[in-house]
């Protein structure tokens, strides 16, 4: 069993989304928001520590964003570490349309409503956050029928699941986390549609297909800046691209990579702080 460093980190204001998304540039496994703290989790085995999560915070101070932090540091064994928040989740009305549940609550579908059903486990992707109900309205807008999507760092699978049952003809899902494979797997059997999903532990280097009309990455700055070419080499001549997991200060920097890649940016929508945005090769 897999062992993790926890790291609690408490700042000045408790900025969640800037020092969230400042902690994922590092190689770490999960982030847990809890109501004044993150708990940050690493496997016990990487080196990354707290020196390099207090290098990370002391650039939030140096922008201004927080004051002060203070961080600990515990082992935990592996767990389910949704095992409490699975207790309280109850379904989730992303749109009028589309609707997140998990397997053990009950919810009555009106009529023309898409139902997904989700067991999130220690994978991202629930739909709560801002970022997965962006990127699935997007992917209801821009889904027309028959489509070969390509979901990178699928986590739970939500948005390969969200697009099959949108219409789409066939999803491949991938993630290079043991948990993602595993809960991406459970949950397209629990929708049924395990014959039009395939969920994969491996980088994108590990994706042999090309030619997908729709990719979709919901994932870290830091991780879309360096598989820009990798992408590009992916989608369809006339397919699109959905990124997300970005904050609004991200834009000009994601703007710059991909624009210089050969991407046009053709739709932009924002939760609060989050983005997402819409491209197609030009």
């Amino acid at each position: 069993m897999k062992s993790y460093k926890k790291f609690t980190i408490y700042t000045e204001p408790f900025n969640v989304e800037m020092v969230s998304s400042f902690l994922w540039d590092l190689d770490i496994d999960g982030i847990t928001e809890n109501d004044d703290n993150l708990s940050v989790f690493i496997v016990e085995t990487k080196s990354i520590g707290t020196k390099e999560i207090s290098e990370k915070l002391r650039q939030l101070m140096d922008m201004e964003v927080i004051e002060n932090f203070t961080i600990t540091e515990d082992v935990v064994e592996d767990q389910n570490w949704n095992e409490e928040w699975e207790k309280k989740i109850n379904p989730i009305e992303v749109t009028d349309k589309i609707v997140i549940k998990p397997s053990f609550r009950d919810y009555d579908a009106k009529e023309g409503q898409v139902i997904i059903e989700l067991d999130p486990k220690m994978s991202f992707g629930t739909g709560e956050h801002e970022t997965t109900k962006l990127v699935l309205t997007l992917i209801d807008k821009h889904i027309k029928g028959n489509e070969k999507v390509l979901d990178v760092g699928c986590g739970t699978a939500v948005l390969a699941i969200a697009a099959v049952k949108l219409g789409a003809g066939k999803a491949i899902a991938f993630d290079n986390d043991d948990w993602c494979l595993l809960n991406g797997t459970e949950n397209a059997k629990l929708n049924k549609i395990e014959d039009k999903v395939e969920v994969r532990l491996c980088e994108i280097s590990g994706i042999e297909e090309k030619d997908f009309d729709l990719i979709v990455a919901n994932i870290n700055r830091h991780i879309l800046l360096d598989i820009v070419e990798a992408l590009k080499s992916k989608v369809a001549e006339n397919g699109k691209l959905i990124l997300s997991g970005l904050l609004d200060v991200d834009e000009t920097d994601i703007r710059k990579v991909y624009e210089s890649a050969g991407f046009k940016i053709i739709e932009k929508t924002q939760m609060n702080e989050w983005i997402a945005l819409v491209m197609k090769v030009e």
